[in-house]
């Protein structure tokens, strides 16, 4: 890379996000392409694009995401924001709702349904029609609470965004048939959703309102988990970085919430809350490749490999 700053502007951000040196290499084999590519779309397209980033937990989906918003706001002139579907959660009190009404295992957030897709939109839209004075609050979601920022506590983006980067582990899944919902496809699945009514509730909400949503995605960009055994393996290791991070966090094991309202699960836990995630998860490791506009495979040790551009 020749432009210093850019490289300074890298090196802070590795060192801001515990990241290994040689990330670096990463940045310049994968991600400044990418952000070139979005550059190359949005002049295209003369109008603000939506890029939608996929990728199973623990692939680097926020990482990712970091860098190329940094990459083009900073040195492409490029005014960019982004948000997660983690972002747009429904609130706790919201998913016992749901829980109550449809089906209890929607108490546990991830799948399409126990988002606010209506928010999402909102923030999508007033950010691609903002003027240069206005402010856009960005939903934040606290997961260690497992509840919402309120949203005096929102960051704000000035202006209007020329990129938008959604990135999100169900980001543009596709419904399923009707016949491969009918058998479960973990313990979770059998035991507590015998009847299908909760993965069947799920596969309607990406007929609708999430279809709805996704469609407004001008480029998406698959990051590829190897196999369904590493998302697990990624998810704990994600839970136990939760756990350092948050210090007062309650021990290993415990599954209460601590004094400050702390959670983090341990292993068991892990692996039956991704299992909450396995059916949509393994479904887009099967078809969405063949669709991806960007598809950058993850190898298990997490390093990126370099982006495939679909030809049009």
């Amino acid at each position: 890379m020749s432009d210093r700053s850019l490289e300074q502007t890298i090196k802070d951000l590795i060192q801001q996000e515990g990241l290994p040196e040689t990330y670096a290499q990463t940045v310049e084999q994968t991600i400044v392409p990418l952000a070139d590519h979005i550059l190359a779309l949005h002049d295209t397209e003369k109008r603000p694009v939506v890029v939608g980033i996929h990728g199973a937990q623990g692939t680097g989906k926020s990482t990712l995401t970091l860098f190329l918003r940094e990459i083009l706001a900073r040195h492409r002139n490029c005014p960019t924001a982004n948000f997660s579907l983690d972002d747009i959660y429904l609130t706790r009190a919201a998913r016992q709702d749901l829980a109550e009404r449809i089906h209890p295992l929607f108490k546990t957030r991830g799948v399409p349904g126990t988002h606010d897709v209506a928010l999402g939109q909102q923030v999508l839209d007033q950010l691609r029609s903002a003027g240069p004075d206005d402010r856009t609050p960005i939903p934040s979601f606290d997961k260690s609470r497992d509840d919402r920022v309120p949203t005096d506590g929102w960051p704000a983006f000035s202006g209007r965004a020329e990129v938008i980067l959604i990135e999100g582990w169900c980001l543009d899944a596709r419904p399923e048939d009707e016949q491969s919902l009918r058998s479960p496809i973990n313990r979770l699945e059998a035991e507590e959703d015998p009847d299908g009514t909760w993965r069947t509730y799920v596969n309607e909400q990406l007929k609708g309102e999430y279809r709805d949503f996704f469609s407004q995605i001008d480029c998406l960009v698959m990051l590829k988990a190897p196999s369904m055994k590493c998302v697990l393996e990624w998810r704990s290791l994600q839970e136990k970085k939760l756990a350092r991070k948050t210090r007062s966090a309650p021990e290993e094991g415990k599954s209460d919430f601590g004094a400050q309202g702390l959670r983090i699960m341990n292993d068991d836990e892990v692996a039956r809350f991704v299992m909450h995630y396995e059916r949509v998860t393994r479904a887009c490791l099967d078809e969405m490749p063949g669709r991806a506009d960007v598809l950058i495979n993850v190898a298990e040790d997490h390093s990126l490999g370099v982006p495939k551009f679909r030809a049009d």
